[in-house]
């Protein structure tokens, strides 16, 4: 048997409610626990909409890992049902895709974190590593940026075909490849440098040059480009 929000939190004096909080102050002085109770909207027998807030929070460490969180994962949380899994997954999605660019805005992708802070937001709390494929004009603008290959929690595997196809039917001029590490290491494999060397070998051939290689993690990440890694390559921003 379900509690309402109101019931959840009766005890409360009306001016310490999360949504009378936020009607009167704005979400600024709410706590994350209490934004989360608010979407949850109830709790449970025993249990309060903000302690089963704060209970999502402590099992996942942190708003990263939650927005993470698949539907089955916030499913094992007693308290938690399909309902409200599918409801908290779909605002952690809105979230997730607040931070992405969007690709109808025209926008210079001038230097290696330009290019980190498009992908972060695109694979960067993925937790499979994928390849990310960023399209440039003559000028450097970005024309399109999308996923081509998916792989392990260790490796991607790609062909340069599916790499350079979308730069193909896009007509790039030149493209920036980024993948992410799971792990939270941005440092690359050799397996990583030799990709990049195979990708930059068949730009030239193609002549659409692979511009950097970007290894990418939520927080940081390193650009094979100022490593060193494409000798081969055009080399520029």
């Amino acid at each position: 048997m379900e509690l309402s929000l109101a019931r959840g939190i009766k005890s409360l004096p009306e001016q310490e409610r999360p949504r009378e909080r936020l009607a009167r102050e704005g979400v600024s002085v709410l706590s994350l626990a209490e934004l989360i109770a608010i979407i949850l909207g109830s709790g449970m027998q025993g249990k309060s909409v903000l302690k089963l807030s704060h209970e999502i929070l402590e099992t996942f460490g942190g708003l990263e890992k939650l927005l993470d969180a698949s539907v089955s994962e916030l499913m094992q949380i007693k308290g938690i049902g399909k309902a409200k899994a599918i409801q908290l997954k779909a605002v952690f999605a809105i979230a997730i895709k607040c931070r992405k660019p969007l690709a109808s805005q025209k926008r210079l992708i001038s230097s290696a974190k330009e290019a980190y802070e498009l992908a972060q937001g695109e694979i960067a709390h993925i937790p499979q590593e994928v390849l990310l494929v960023i399209l440039r004009d003559v000028r450097g603008n970005l024309i399109h940026y999308e996923q081509v290959a998916v792989g392990t929690l260790s490796q991607v595997l790609v062909h340069p075909r599916e790499v350079f196809y979308p730069a193909v039917r896009y007509k790039a001029h030149s493209l920036i490849i980024a993948h992410n590490h799971p792990s939270g290491d941005p440092k690359p494999s050799q397996a990583d440098f030799a990709l990049t060397r195979a990708l930059a070998q068949a730009g030239q051939v193609m002549n659409i040059g692979l511009d950097d290689h970007l290894i990418v993690c939520r927080d940081r990440y390193v650009s094979l480009r100022e490593l060193g890694g494409l000798s081969v390559a055009r080399n520029r921003y």
